[in-house]
């Protein structure tokens, strides 16, 4: 059975750099192709590329902001994405987004590499 992620490219936005670099090792030891980490939205608005990712792994604020907005954008692109957050403002994100599944911080490395999964219909089954 190829791995859960296999070949997938998946954009991580994490602010914080140590959690980021975890993520990005989780993702290609499950099999991901190719993984890129952003760290602020302005970066996300001066890359034109971001529809080209498989799924995405959003954290709810980077630097201080709200990222909703572009979890809009990844939804009206078709891009699959989870939430992984500290943050657990999840009534907001249970009302914008009752399909987006928040893996909440701190995480086992597991727990996010099956919403990624799940979020992309690759899930195992239970």
């Amino acid at each position: 059975m190829p791995p859960l992620l296999d070949g997938l490219r998946i954009l991580v936005l994490e602010d914080e750099f140590l959690i980021a670099m975890d993520v990005e090792q989780l993702c290609r030891d499950h099999g991901a192709a190719d993984v890129t980490i952003v760290r602020d939205l302005a970066e996300i608005d001066r890359r034109d590329d971001w529809s080209r990712f498989d799924a995405a792994i959003v954290d709810l604020m980077l630097g201080g902001a709200s990222t909703l907005d572009f979890a809009a954008r990844l939804r009206n692109a078709g891009i699959p994405f989870v939430f992984a957050s500290g943050h657990s403002d999840s009534e907001e994100i249970e009302g914008s987004f009752p399909e987006v599944q928040l893996v909440a911080k701190p995480y086992s490395g597991d727990d996010l590499i099956e919403a990624v999964a799940t979020a992309c219909g690759r899930a195992k089954a239970a």
